[in-house]
């Protein structure tokens, strides 16, 4: 164990955000994500039992935003008509802000963002039972 590092990254997760470029993104899947098919050249990382939210607000205190793309966050658009709600992103906007304040945060298509999700460089797979709550960050570099 070390001080500082929240218990929900394991150690696996850890090493690959250290291995991972300006560019390389990540992609957190809920639930119903096909992680496992998507992951088929990428890294997979299974965190299930756990919720987006906590582990974008454990990841966001290492990982580094791009700061030179329009929106470093994309989120899975809503399929149009379908009748559900997404207090979630709510959740996720107060977590972006509170680490890279002013970051934008885009949406992508429900099959474009499958597309990106395959180039990714890692995936992680959640139990998050909210619906659209799939989130792609795009690393950036750090400053200090």
């Amino acid at each position: 164990m070390l001080k500082g590092i929240p218990c929900i990254l394991t150690p696996d997760l850890l090493k690959i955000m250290m291995e991972m470029g300006h560019g390389d993104t990540l992609v957190i899947g809920d639930g119903n994500f096909p992680a496992a098919a998507m992951a088929k050249d990428c890294k997979l990382v299974r965190l299930d039992g756990h919720g987006v939210p906590e582990i974008l607000d454990a990841i966001l205190k290492f990982f580094p935003l791009d700061p030179y793309v329009e929106a470093p966050v994309s989120l899975m658009e809503v399929v149009p008509g379908d009748p559900v709600e997404t207090p979630i992103w709510d959740e996720y906007a107060k977590i972006v802000e509170k680490y890279e304040p002013g970051t934008k945060i885009g949406h992508i298509e429900r099959f474009k963002f499958y597309d990106e999700a395959k180039k990714a460089y890692v995936i992680i797979a959640t139990g998050e039972a909210a619906l659209y709550a799939n989130i792609i960050l795009q690393k950036g570099v750090v400053k200090e």
